[in-house]
């Protein structure tokens, strides 16, 4: 891993303008932070990651959902009828 780090991470990162110092793990979370922020659905993003199951992604970003429920609550109101008359 030692040499993945100095041969190819670094220096992508330097590229990048990024700080070297960054660690690949450091890149993974970066990654499944945004894709759930972008509201990609958490069993994709789990799936990406490679995760064993959708708890595993749960457990670590669950507080990244995102927490508009408005277009939920307003599709269960047509769904159900609420302000038809």
């Amino acid at each position: 891993m030692a040499s993945f780090r100095r041969n190819y991470l670094k220096p992508a990162l330097r590229s990048l303008q990024m700080d070297d110092g960054m660690r690949f793990h450091d890149l993974r979370h970066a990654f499944a932070s945004l894709m759930l922020a972008a509201q990609f659905p958490p069993y994709e993003v789990s799936r990406w990651m490679g995760h064993a199951n959708l708890a595993t992604t749960d457990s670590i970003y669950a507080h990244l959902y995102p927490s508009d429920y408005s277009a939920h609550l307003d599709r269960f109101d047509a769904f159900v009828g609420v302000g038809a008359q």
